[in-house]
């Protein structure tokens, strides 16, 4: 009773708001904030669904009704819901936003049907850098960023707007790194493998081995773990993980800001790592690395010519995370690797160092695009929050 009484009382609230309008519509705050903290759920939902994702593919074979997809279709499905609301009624987003919002969600329920082709008609897809999978984190991405700019432009100014904001950052940067994982659990199942441990279970293993079609041996292993050439997880990581943490710097726009959104997104994935190994599920290594680059992000902000600390920081935050993955590969995996039980199983992926030249260029560009951007467009500003209204304006 008590709950049906609760929920009419919603149902109260909410419809005087299910009018048709074009985006921009003046939102009353109490309906903004629902709205945006619904996309926090969604985004919560989606982030536990993948963080659990890859370590069951690690173990299991694929299942499309696995409970990690499970998990994460709850969040789509509250993505979906909440697009639906923001293009019908038009409030809470204006039309980048919206736009943005729709082209994401677009994509990413494109991507949901063309990755279950792929895996029906290929097997087992043994890297999270396939072009389905790469469909699904584009389709996210620009979600997310349509969930920014609509917090930052309509939520108004004070504590919350800065904490919401930053939570938004930290999902964009676990979206951004999500396909990295594969490498992160690749290199200690390998490390298991060469230790006589297995993580994956055998119908796994015997799956990967037909499809590739040699025997289950350190090859094979290899070749299920580590996909993808060695350069590429650091590239990868310096260049768009580090560009996500100066867009964090540049719209958050306090010191520490970057570093927070780092630490955030690595805090959750090291509290997610007892949770899944300690209930049998393989472990990865974990990115603190991009704890302090961020902070070297954070000190380039304090240089005001945009162009100058563009150069400074691209060349400190490049050789701090090439640095710190040198010393996870040769301190963090004794530490880890005596949690498990197995001396220097856990560290981080294989590091080329000859890569950290291509990887800072493709981060200075890409830190120099969004200086340019900053510049030409200016730094959004927020609206002034619209005055609270018991129902909605027609």
């Amino acid at each position: 009773m008590k709950s049906r009484a609760s929920f009419k009382k919603a149902a109260a609230w909410a419809l005087p708001y299910w009018t048709r309008g074009p985006a921009g519509r003046e939102t009353p705050q109490d309906l903004f904030r629902v709205l945006y903290f619904g996309w926090l759920l969604a985004f919560a939902f989606k982030v536990l669904g993948s963080a659990w994702d890859v370590s069951w593919h690690f173990m299991w074979l694929r299942d499309d009704l696995a409970p990690p997809h499970l998990l994460n279709s709850v969040g789509t499905a509250l993505a979906v819901a909440l697009t639906v609301i923001h293009g019908y009624t038009g409030y809470g987003v204006d039309k980048s936003a919206l736009r943005l919002i729709q082209w994401g969600t677009g994509i990413f329920l494109v991507a949901v049907p063309l990755d279950l082709i792929n895996h029906r008609v290929n097997g087992l897809d043994i890297t999270s850098w396939s072009p389905s999978h790469m469909m699904l984190y584009v389709g996210t991405l620009f979600m997310i960023a349509g969930v920014i700019r609509g917090w930052f432009m309509g939520a108004p100014p004070g504590r919350e707007r800065v904490v919401v904001l930053g939570a938004f950052m930290a999902f964009l940067l676990e979206n951004v790194h999500f396909p990295e994982q594969h490498q992160e659990y690749g290199i200690l199942s390998i490390g298991a493998w060469d230790n006589h441990t297995v993580y994956a279970e055998p119908i796994l293993l015997q799956f990967a081995a037909d499809q590739m079609g040699r025997p289950v041996d350190r090859t094979m292993m290899t070749e299920f773990t580590l996909p993808v050439p060695d350069f590429l997880y650091p590239v990868y990581a310096v260049v768009a993980g580090l560009s996500v943490l100066v867009v964090a710097r540049l719209l958050i726009g306090r010191f520490g800001a970057a570093t927070l959104v780092a630490a955030g997104y690595v805090g959750f994935r090291t509290v997610a790592w007892p949770l899944l190994t300690f209930t049998g599920f393989p472990p990865s290594a974990l990115p603190f690395f991009l704890v302090l680059a961020g902070l070297l992000v954070d000190v380039a902000f304090l240089v005001r010519l945009p162009v100058v600390r563009a150069v400074l920081g691209s060349i400190g935050a490049t050789a701090v995370a090439y640095a710190a993955l040198a010393a996870q590969s040769a301190l963090m995996g004794p530490v880890y690797g005596a949690l498990k039980g197995q001396e220097g199983l856990l560290g981080a992926p294989p590091l080329v160092t000859s890569s950290a030249v291509w990887a800072g260029l493709g981060l200075l560009a890409a830190w120099l695009a969004v200086e340019w951007l900053a510049a030409r467009r200016g730094t959004p500003q927020p609206i002034e929050p619209p005055p609270a209204i018991a129902t909605a304006t027609p």
